[in-house]
Parts: structure tokens; C-alpha cells; sequence
């Protein structure tokens, strides 16, 4: 487990500097950049992952910067799992500000005649049923803290949807739609609730959209060009977080509501 800590110098004045986030899938990939991009910017960290050793490491990474961060073992689809994480943030950090629903899946491009129902029920399961989850679990903690920011990761699929991820895109177009109804249902409890929707990001499930596709430079100009991107290349998990920074801050303390496009013109 990772040890008490406080905030480093340069981050006590930070954008989120007094923060307590947790951040699903926080242990890798998109998840990895927001949780290191937010400890930046002075936040206490809660990585909540289902690789044990993925979520200890960052944790402790951030740890020795001086950053107050822990972990959590959860699968997003379970609601005893979110109970956990629950007792975790009190126990640990006694508040939350920030709640980031990033942890997602997918399936390999395909046929919608030939998807399987297990694939089916596993993207909404863990794309669209962790977040009700959430609501039921985390928003109470959020409204006793009245309010906080809610960042879900959508995608540019929920917005311009293409055809053999049917079932990936509409899961994320319930993220999207559910987001929006969020918003709205609890604004007046100080909660906001955005989403950040990136086009193709090369982390671990890439090869779902882009079959192929290695992450080399070659892959990502391929990539680029068979997505029709107009500014050239794809989404970086530093994109992602920068936005979700943004979302998280005060500095976006009138936003709620909105689908932030990060995708560099494809959806136009």
C-alpha cells in the first residue's frame, strides 16, 4: 500500500491543489495520464484498477513525488467493488472532489451479425453499468462535499459513430446521453458532470478499433489518415488528460453538460 504523503512544493498552488480524485482504470493508459496529470497539479490520487501490481506501482510512483496516493483492486461492474472503493475514500482521504469514470472496453472491429452476445454484454457492463454504479456509490460523497466534477470518458464514436463497433459506439453514446441527464438531475447539488471524447488513443485496446495497429509512428499516420483526422495524427493520452484537467478545475466551474470533443477535427 502506498504510504501517507503531502503534497510537493510545486504542487500545493496547483489547479487542483486541496483535491481528492479517484480515477477508474487509473493504472494505465488514459487512466495513467490523468492520474500522474492531476497529482501535477496538486491532487490527492485514488486509483482504483484491476491489476493489483499496474495500480501499486503508479501509486507509489506518485507516493515517492510527495503526493498523497493510494489504490484500490476493483472491478468497475461489481457494486460490492464500489462499496469498497466508497470505504476506501473515507478511510483514506475522508472527502472527494473528483471522480473520473475512465475504465472501458471493447471488441475487435467486426460484423454487427457476428458479435457475440458475451461482447455485447461486456462493453455495456463495464462502459455504462460501472457509471450507475457510480452514481449509486460515489455522488452521495459528492454531495456531502457540496458538489464536485464528474469526468466520463466517452469517445468521438458516441458523437460520429461508425458501423462494425455498433455496440462499443452506442455504449459510449449512453455515457454521453446519461452524462448529460446527470448534469441536469444534479446541478443543483453543486455536481457537474462532462465528458471527454477522444478519437483513437494508442493504449491497449487501440488494436480494436485499428486492427494492427503497434503504436509506431508509421501506425499512427495510417491511422490518422483511414479516420479522416484533419489536424493528422490521433489522440494522445495527454490529450485526454489535459482536458479532463481542465473539467476537473475550477476553471471550468460554469461547464456541465458537454461532450469535449478531443479529436482533432474528425467530428466535424
Amino acid at each position: 500500500m502506498a504510504t501517507n504523503g503531502h503534497a510537493n512544493e510545486g504542487s500545493r498552488h496547483g489547479r487542483l491543489a486541496g483535491k481528492v480524485a479517484l480515477v477508474t482504470g487509473g493504472a494505465m493508459g488514459i487512466g495513467e495520464a490523468i492520474s500522474r496529470r492531476f497529482a501535477r497539479e496538486g491532487a490527492s490520487i485514488l486509483i482504483a484498477d484491476m491489476n493489483e501490481k499496474a495500480a501499486k506501482d503508479v501509486a507509489e510512483s506518485l507516493s515517492s513525488e510527495g503526493v498523497q496516493a493510494d489504490y484500490v483492486i476493483a472491478n468497475v461492474t461489481s457494486r460490492s467493488d464500489w462499496e469498497n472503493i466508497v470505504a476506501k475514500i473515507k478511510s483514506r482521504f475522508g472527502r472527494l472532489d473528483i471522480l473520473v469514470n475512465n475504465a472501458g472496453t471493447a471488441y475487435p472491429a467486426q460484423s454487427s451479425l457476428t458479435v457475440s452476445e458475451a461482447n455485447f454484454d461486456k462493453v455495456y457492463s463495464v462502459n455504462v453499468k460501472s457509471i450507475f454504479h457510480s452514481v449509486q456509490t460515489v455522488f452521495p460523497l459528492l454531495i456531502e462535499n457540496k458538489g464536485g466534477a464528474v469526468i466520463n470518458i466517452s469517445s468521438i464514436a458516441a458523437i460520429r459513430p461508425r458501423g462494425r463497433l455498433t455496440w462499443y459506439n452506442s455504449s459510449k453514446a449512453a455515457v454521453s446521453n446519461a452524462s448529460k441527464a446527470l448534469a441536469h438531475e444534479f446541478g443543483t447539488d453543486g455536481i457537474r458532470v462532462n465528458c471527454v471524447c477522444p478519437v483513437l488513443v494508442p493504449t491497449q485496446l487501440a488494436t480494436n478499433f485499428v486492427p494492427g495497429f503497434d503504436g509506431s509512428p508509421e501506425q499512427h499516420i495510417k491511422a490518422a489518415q483511414l479516420l479522416q483526422i484533419p489536424l493528422g495524427r490521433v489522440t494522445t493520452t495527454e490529450d485526454v488528460a489535459n482536458t479532463a484537467l481542465w473539467l476537473a478545475s475550477d476553471e471550468s466551474s460554469f461547464v456541465t453538460g458537454v461532450d469535449h470533443h478531443v479529436d482533432g477535427g474528425r467530428s466535424i
